[in-house]
Formats: structure tokens, sequence, C-alpha cells
């Protein structure tokens, strides 16, 4: 399995980005429309029930592979049908230890969540998604290092329309929590056919300790991020659901999970991306210092424009939408997540540059650290502020995003500053326009899409005018890649 060229390099990040950048958009149009008719259609203690079960399967997720998978994408050498072999051993086998487990203590998951049937078959049934999941790893990985992601989109985009179309239909039937029931294992399903037609593979087993013992070196650093990921995220979200009632984290899920729509509409594609491309640049510093220059200008120039018209729009349609003041409570905590899922989105190239090059220990440290402060300001800030306290807490640890730049900067020069600040003038234009007129408005569905188009338009011409020859630049770059 030989790997590709610079030119090639090149043309399939472009092509790869382009490809996840536009499905995925589309996706989580259907998404995004697909999640407010479950606000619609179920209560906040129904949502806070999936995202605490879900995190639960999350948490088992981390201990399913050894870092193995991220090793085979970082290894800077062409890939063997041992490698291959091996880590789906590896990984199934520990797998399928863990859905054992899980199954047999699904009832006492149930009692200590105070689950009733309902959401007892829901933890069922993401066992099982979880364990057919685990299938398309080899392929995933196939793809992600041939960057071949204009086809590895397309069975996300299968299992995630299956996902929804089931599981909206069974709420407007008014199934409730068995609506997620069927809609997980839907999942499962079409994904793992629809990978393996896109991509086959012969599963087979197989074990070399020469093969195990050279990907664990990269292997269980970046595991142990995974790890240090699960305490800071789904583990806190397990102990949310303790600690607070189902409807309060009904309303964390919610806030985080439209605070994140530019972490999901663009973000995701582009780091999906970005990873083994940078793997594949680490021996060229010049090179990787352009593509991680010209993945946070691309970042800032989409994400900020989003982020800043969330902060003035998601209020007005809550108080429009019939139904939906159910989620008023929900607003403050979703202000601080907008601020923590910009900051984000600008700190994840960072860090996976940094994994890319091998630099592992230094992503470790940093998960340490996030998972520390998560932890501590968390739950503090939970104590003092109530379920808004977590939101505020996230919002605060963004900013150690400074820390990072200092030490990717050692391994790249770059200027940061340089690649955002055009977006930050930009943002200022828009977020000054709609600070003027959107409080004025009559609550109005028209009005307010007329405005945000309007600040949309402010934004863009801003930027144009401000960076006119980057911009050009930038553009001829991508026709000439595509």
């Amino acid at each position: 399995m030989q790997d590709i060229d610079i030119a090639t390099l090149k043309k399939r990040s472009i092509v790869g980005i382009v490809a996840l950048t536009t499905r995925t958009f589309l996706l989580q149009v259907i998404a995004f429309t697909a999640t407010f008719l479950l606000t619609l259609l179920l209560t906040p203690s129904i949502f806070g029930v999936y995202y605490v079960v879900s995190a639960v399967i999350s948490f088992l997720g981390y201990f399913s592979d050894i870092g193995l998978a991220a090793a085979l994408v970082q290894k800077k050498e062409p890939l063997t049908d041992e490698d291959l072999t091996t880590t789906f051993t590896i990984q199934q086998s520990l797998v399928v230890v863990l859905v054992i487990i899980s199954f047999a203590g699904s009832a006492w998951v149930a009692q200590f969540y105070h689950l009733n049937d309902a959401g007892l078959w829901l933890f069922r049934a993401l066992i099982v998604s979880f364990f057919l999941s685990s299938l398309k790893t080899i392929p995933s990985i196939l793809m992600e290092r041939e960057l071949q992601f204009d086809k590895l989109v397309i069975p996300t985009i299968a299992e995630t329309l299956g996902f929804y179309i089931v599981t909206v239909y069974l709420a407007w039937r008014g199934f409730g929590i068995t609506s997620f029931t069927w809609g997980v294992l839907a999942r499962g399903v079409i994904g793992l056919v629809s990978i393996y037609i896109i991509r086959p593979w012969r599963m087979s087993l197989g074990f070399s300790k020469d093969v195990l013992h050279r990907l664990l070196r990269f292997g269980i650093p970046f595991q142990m991020n995974s790890f240090l990921a699960l305490l800071k995220d789904d583990l806190f979200t397990i102990f949310l659901g303790k600690v607070l009632p189902f409807a309060q984290v009904g309303y964390i899920g919610w806030a985080k999970k439209w605070a994140e729509v530019p972490l999901r509409l663009i973000m995701d594609s582009i780091i999906r991306v970005t990873f083994p491309a940078f793997a594949r640049m680490q021996h060229d510093v010049n090179l990787l210092r352009k593509a991680i220059e010209k993945t946070i200008y691309g970042l800032a120039l989409t994400m900020l424009p989003i982020s800043m018209g969330l902060m003035f729009f998601v209020g007005p349609m809550v108080e429009i939408i019939p139904k939906y003041a159910k989620w008023n409570p929900a607003l403050v905590s979703f202000y601080f997540f907008v601020v923590a899922a910009a900051m984000a989105g600008m700190t994840t190239p960072l860090t996976n540059a940094l994994n890319a090059v091998g630099k592992i220990k230094t992503t470790l440290f940093f998960m340490v650290l996030w998972t520390v402060l998560t932890w501590t300001l968390a739950v503090t800030g939970i104590k003092l502020f109530g379920y808004n306290g977590f939101a505020i807490a996230l919002c605060i640890i963004s900013f150690t995003i400074v820390w990072v730049l200092r030490e990717v900067k050692k391994i790249v020069s770059f200027s940061f500053w340089a690649q955002i600040w055009s977006a930050v003038l930009g943002i200022a234009v828009q977020g000054a326009w709609y600070a003027l007129i959107v409080p004025h408005l009559p609550k109005n569905v028209l009005l307010l899409g007329a405005t945000g188009f309007t600040g949309v338009i402010l934004y863009g011409v801003t930027v144009y005018v401000a960076d006119r020859a980057r911009i050009q630049g930038f553009i001829m770059s991508l026709r000439k890649l595509s």
C-alpha cells in the first residue's frame, strides 16, 4: 500500500475538504432540521436521558481502541496487511469484551439512573450500534490514509439520514424515547453495510508482536489523550445525569448542540482531512506551515460569522416558534457555549498539527490540563450558577488556546493573528449591525431572516475589502488544486 505523492496529497486534501464540507453542510441542514422537529415532539427530560445514555456508550468506546487506528493514520511508512489484521484483531477482541460486560451490566445502569424499560432498551440498542460501528474501523482508516474523503462521507450521510428518518417518524407517532432506540439500530446497520460497499476489506484475524509494539509507541499516548477526553466530556456528562434533573441535562445538551453548529458544519469536515494530511506533510516544515495557516484562515472566515449569527438569532427564534419556549431556560448556557465552540474551532487544528508530527506528549499535557480544569471549574460553576455553570466553565477554559499556540510555534513559525484578523473585523461589523437592528425588530421570521442575511453580506464585503489580495489568492489556489 503505497503512500501518495505531494501533488496528489494537495489535490486530494482540497477535494476532500470541499467534498466533506459541501456534503456535510447539506447533511447537517437535514440533521438540524430533524433535531428541531425532535425538540418540538419530545420533552427536555427525554433528551436528557438520550444525552446521558449516549455518553455512557461513548465512555465504552474509548476502551475499544488503544490508539492503533490513529497510529495507522499517522504512520509515515505505507501500511501492511499485518498492520491491518493486527489492529482489527486487537480492537474487536476489546469490543467483544466490552459488549459482553455492557449487556451484563445494563440492568444496573438502568437502576443507577432510574431508567424505565424504554431507557434500558435504548442503552442496549446503543451497545449493538457500538459493536457495528467498530467493524467500520479498517475501511475508514484506508480511506483516510488515501484522503478519499469524498467517498468516506457517503456512509456518514447514509447512516445519519437513516437515523433521523426513523427517529423523527417514530417520535411523530408518539414512541417517545423508543424513537431513539430504533434510530440508533438503523444507523448502525446502514453505516456498516454502506462503508463496505464503498471500500471493501476482507475481515481477517492475525497478530504480529512487532507491529503491535511499533504502533503502540504512538497509540498509547494518543489513547491517553482520548481517555482524558473521556474523563473531560463523556464522564462529566454521566456525572451530570446523576447530580442534575434530566430536564436540566436536556437544557445543556440542547444549548451545546446548537452552539456547536459551526463546528459540525465547518470544522468537523476540515479537521477530518487535516490530521492525515498534516501527517503526510510532517517531513516538510514549510509545507506544513502553509497548510496550518490556510486551515486556520478558512475556519475563521467560515465559522466566526455563523457563531455571530447564532448569538443574535437563536433567542428570538425560541420566542417565535410555537412550543419552543420550553427551551428558553437553556439560552444562558447557549451563549457561553457559542464562545467556547468558536475558540475550540481555532484550537483543534493546532492540536491536530501537534499529533500529526508526533508531538503526542504535548497534546497529552493539554488534555490533562483541560480535564483538571473541567472537573474543578465546572463542578464549582454548577454549585454557584446551577446547570449554567458548566457552560461558563467551558467558556473560560477555551481561552487556553493562547498556550496551545505557543507550543505549535515551537515547531512551525506562523502568525495566528494574520490568519484571523479580517474575519474578526468582519464579525465586528456584522455584530454591530445585529446589535442595532435585532432588539428593535418585531417578532417576525421574515424580518429576522432579512436582517441576518444583510449581516452576512456586510461581513462578506468587509472581509473582501480588508483582505482582498489574500482572498483572491486563496480562491486561485483552490481552483488550481481542485
